[in-house]
């Protein structure tokens, strides 16, 4: 599929509220998903997790795609995320790794010199095509409008380059980032041993992430959210003399393939400004900064997504609601908000209370709006904002 026939295909979507407000444009309401939504927390999933591992599910398109529609339908929401692990294109870039029981993810060999980085493979991309078969299944199954006349968001996704680069080269999941930064820093000596390994693996990680996110958007992606989980981790300096760069290309790049790019992070509101840089259509926000000030940080022309703190709900549902109105009175009825958590639904979050915040958003969010949905034509023309 050429980039003109994806952004033809935006351009003559019949908008669903999702995209809608990921380009800014009026909604009648606050569209609502969360990240994890398919998760841990829910009785389904840990029902398949008993024959499958989670590599397993990752990488068998009809059981992901069947827990990424399970969640959504049960859940009432507006968007599915296409049930994936960021870490995936490891594995064709020559990258081993697994999941340790308490762990989390382990690299077996941590890349951490300029000849490991030289031997990262490119070219075998099609290799994760199984995510974009998922994406098709489920894109397929919720092609028809739903009750109230609305089609669901299809979510694709994948790690941004320092997230991914920090797994490769920590080994798994880390404090301080210390071999890193020190990769990072190595890079500022011209002419050092090691001055080229950064901006080659930010090079090579941009071209793997790139093709596997066009993959995702020729499967039915609407929307590709970009997980930047560990940027929290640097300071605005490193951020935009290491990181910013490849994180805007790669941006660059998904948006010419005529979809909207959201940019999530983790701790993440001394960056939020150099972050909006990117060009990113929707700046996740996490649940540490209210979402008002946020919005703020992120400055006009950008939608921001969240930002409920996840453990919220786990509340009684009188401070459940309360919480979620002053997320929307924060938002203030401006285009471009999508109701989101501030980071993953944990384990053990009440199914119940999950669902009564999707219902309390449906309810709340048209009394916060201040814009009228514009009657859309024949062709269903959505143009981007």
């Amino acid at each position: 599929m050429t980039e003109q026939s994806l952004n033809d295909r935006n351009t003559l979507s019949s908008g669903s509220r999702f995209v809608r407000a990921c380009l800014r444009l009026p909604v009648d309401r606050t569209p609502v998903w969360f990240l994890r939504q398919a998760g841990r927390y829910m009785p389904e999933y840990m029902a398949v997790r008993k024959h499958h591992t989670l590599l397993e599910i990752c990488r068998t398109p009809s059981v992901a795609a069947e827990v990424t529609i399970t969640a959504a339908e049960r859940l009432g929401v507006d968007a599915a995320i296409i049930f994936a692990d960021l870490l995936l294109p490891f594995t064709p870039m020559g990258v081993d790794f697994e999941f340790v029981a308490g762990e989390g993810p382990c690299v077996h060999t941590p890349v951490r010199t300029l000849e490991q980085v030289q031997a990262l493979q490119t070219d075998r991309v099609e290799e994760l095509s199984y995510v974009a078969r998922s994406i098709e299944i489920v894109s397929n199954h919720f092609a028809a409008p739903r009750a109230d006349g609305d089609e669901l968001g299809m979510i694709g996704f994948c790690g941004a380059p320092f997230t991914l680069a920090s797994y490769m080269i920590e080994g798994g999941s880390s404090r301080n980032y210390i071999e890193s930064k020190k990769m990072m820093y190595a890079s500022g000596v011209a002419g050092g041993p090691e001055s080229k390994a950064w901006p080659l693996l930010m090079e090579k990680l941009v071209e793997v992430l790139t093709g596997f996110a066009r993959q995702q958007v020729e499967a039915g992606a609407d929307v590709i959210q970009i997980f930047d989980s560990w940027a929290g981790a640097l300071s605005v300096q490193d951020y935009r003399e290491f990181c910013l760069a490849p994180t805007t290309e790669l941006v660059r790049r998904v948006r010419a393939m005529g979809v909207p790019v959201i940019y999530f992070g983790v701790d993440t509101a001394s960056l939020l400004p150099a972050m909006r840089e990117t060009g990113a259509d929707v700046m996740g926000l996490d649940w540490r900064t209210p979402l008002d000030e946020g919005w703020k940080a992120v400055g006009p022309g950008c939608g921001v997504q969240g930002n409920l703190d996840p453990i919220t709900l786990f509340a009684p549902e009188p401070i459940l609601e309360t919480r979620v109105r002053q997320v929307l009175a924060q938002a203030d009825g401006h285009a471009g908000h999508i109701f989101n958590l501030g980071h993953g639904i944990v384990p053990g979050t009440p199914v119940e209370n999950v669902q009564a915040v999707v219902r309390m958003v449906k309810k709340l969010s048209p009394q916060f709006s201040r814009l009228k949905v514009p009657v859309v034509g024949e062709t269903g023309e959505v143009k981007r904002g």
